[in-house]
């Protein structure tokens, strides 16, 4: 074994603790959010999530000296990717766990990827498609009718729930390629364009939630396991999930970073199961593999890979769609 060949363990223990730990948090996002819709409506629990969101990142922005953006036009594009990569998907995972496990809305915030690079390729053309992409998204896709178990029929809440968790994913794969376009080659931090995403995110829900569920509740009348979900939700899955992803990022490559969307299922069915005592049927995690090999191989994962060029290859918008629920954040590449 020669000196190139040895794993550099020192530089694999300076990132997997971060990568496994945002795999965690990002899974157990959808056991928090069973729980908040307990007591809250899915869009009163998706504006307490992100306000609490947006304030966290306005806190390590204020500490780290940096600034939100000052362009009216990065803020009008940011208009789109938070209600697109924030607002609606949030409140439709939480409609969707009213009605199906969350375990199995983990599974569908895994679909993302499958979303994104048929948009990326076609609408936003920031993307080629080739033969690899083409054979990973027919996978990929196939997978999909074998979670929804299509061969039982379709209809019902737990189908009709199902659907509104992928629906959340599409919204995730419009966002992540507009960003890209639109928003990417700005000149401000990850952070400052996130920061600034939650709070017009904030905004818009503060306008929508009342008219469509009402005057949200005050927080002194939760239950303490309802607002601690919130709090967990926000502050840090929302919040402090960002800042440790963007390390990730800076130390182990984007393209490394990115790959996390195939643990955030496997933390979202274990924690379900541990803490919910929840149950799949067999076609759903079977599925699930068949989506998962499909992003795979859709990213070039699996089988031969061209050598990437001096300095590192530009992640795909596929590469960059590992979204979860918890990540309204991720810069582009992501946001």
């Amino acid at each position: 074994m020669t000196v190139e060949s040895t794993p550099d363990r020192t530089a694999l223990r300076s990132w997997l603790p971060g990568f496994l730990a945002l795999a965690a948090i990002w899974g157990s996002s959808f056991l928090f959010i069973k729980v908040g819709i307990g007591e809250l409506h899915p869009l009163h629990l998706t504006l307490y999530r992100v306000a609490a969101g947006a304030a966290t990142l306005l806190l390590v922005l204020a500490a780290l000296r940096d600034r939100l953006p000052a362009e009216p036009r990065v803020w009008a594009h940011l208009t789109v990717v938070a209600a697109f990569g924030v607002a609606v998907p949030f409140t439709l995972f939480g409609y969707g766990e009213q009605r199906v496990e969350s375990m199995l809305a983990g599974i569908w915030n895994a679909t993302t990827p499958l979303i994104v690079l048929p948009l990326a390729v076609l609408v936003f053309r920031t993307e080629r498609l080739t033969a690899r992409r083409a054979v990973g998204m027919g996978l990929g896709f196939a997978g999909v009718l074998v979670v929804l178990g299509v061969w039982q029929g379709v209809g019902g809440a737990h189908f009709t729930g199902q659907l509104m968790c992928l629906g959340a994913a599409a919204c995730y794969g419009f966002a992540v390629p507009y960003q890209k376009k639109f928003v990417a080659g700005s000149a401000y931090s990850g952070l400052s364009l996130s920061a600034a995403q939650l709070l017009v995110a904030t905004a818009q829900l503060a306008v929508v939630a009342p008219l469509v569920a009402g005057v949200p509740p005050a927080p002194t009348g939760l239950s303490a396991e309802v607002l601690a979900s919130v709090l967990v939700l926000g502050v840090l899955g929302t919040g402090l999930a960002f800042v440790i992803n963007l390390r990730n990022i800076r130390v182990a490559g984007a393209s490394t970073a990115s790959t996390v969307t195939y643990l955030v299922p496997v933390f979202a069915v274990l924690i379900g199961a541990l803490a919910l005592d929840e149950r799949l049927t067999w076609h759903q995690p079977a599925g699930a593999l068949v989506v998962l090999f499909g992003v795979a191989v859709s990213q070039g994962l699996v089988g031969r890979r061209r050598p990437a060029p001096a300095g590192g290859a530009e992640p795909s918008a596929a590469g960059a769609a590992a979204v979860p629920v918890g990540a309204a954040a991720r810069p582009v590449p992501p946001g």
